[in-house]
């Protein structure tokens, strides 16, 4: 698992994309998966259960996620980091009107 700190990395992203405003951070992790190394990881072999596949989700606005990208530079040493936009069809949220 990458760490920042003596935390991990996507903890880390998580905090600096909420303390930038940033509409909302999720971070899931694979079960199993392979990247550059083409080494399988998996959660059945534990003593590779730490390099299982993670991946963060940050949702905001084009112009928001891209003024944040310069943050992951110092943190993404090693992975993958992509854009892709998306269709929001309904948002709803705690004491907010139907968007």
């Amino acid at each position: 698992m990458d760490m920042w700190h003596h935390r991990p990395v996507f903890t880390e992203i998580v905090h600096r994309a909420h303390r930038a405003g940033l509409a909302g951070a999720s971070v899931f992790r694979g079960i199993e998966g392979f990247g550059a190394s083409s080494l399988i990881h998996t959660v059945r072999l534990l003593s590779l259960s730490e390099e299982l596949p993670v991946a963060v989700v940050i949702v905001d606005t084009d112009d928001r996620i891209r003024a944040f990208l310069p943050q992951l530079d110092e943190l993404v040493t090693e992975g993958l980091v992509i854009l892709d936009g998306c269709e929001v069809i309904r948002w709803t949220g705690r004491g907010q009107e139907e968007q």
